[in-house]
């Protein structure tokens, strides 16, 4: 891996900032600092921690951020849930947005289980 630029689940992670910033402008301002700010910070962080990770000395560290990525995911999957049982978020945008998480979270978790692997393989 040359860069974190190169993942296909770091450039998931932006596709999925740029739609939850695209979604958010429409909420009302009351929510500003609210949801508003939660989604995006959570949004921000998914591809965040993945090029934090990859710029750490080893794979414990990448795996560490990995998993705050995959923190961040579930937390934002919580607040979109929450967008839309309050009618902020219309159905078909809840699902499209879920639906993205939940293939980084795929994606995410299966570089975890490949550089576990790797690493075990090195390591016999």
């Amino acid at each position: 891996m040359t860069s974190h630029k190169d993942l296909k689940v770091w450039q998931k992670g932006i596709e999925l900032v740029k739609s939850i910033y695209e979604i958010t402008q429409l909420f009302p301002s009351n929510e500003q600092f609210g949801l508003v700010s939660q989604m995006r910070r959570a949004a921000v962080s998914i591809p965040s921690n993945i090029a934090e990770g990859c710029g750490r000395n080893s794979d414990k560290e990448l795996i560490h951020f990995l998993y705050i990525a995959l923190g961040s995911a579930s937390e934002l999957e919580t607040q979109i849930i929450i967008s839309q049982e309050l009618s902020l978020l219309q159905p078909e945008k809840s699902e499209q947005m879920q639906s993205l998480i939940f293939e980084i979270i795929k994606m995410t978790s299966s570089l975890i289980k490949s550089i576990r692997t790797r690493d075990e393989k090195s390591n016999n």
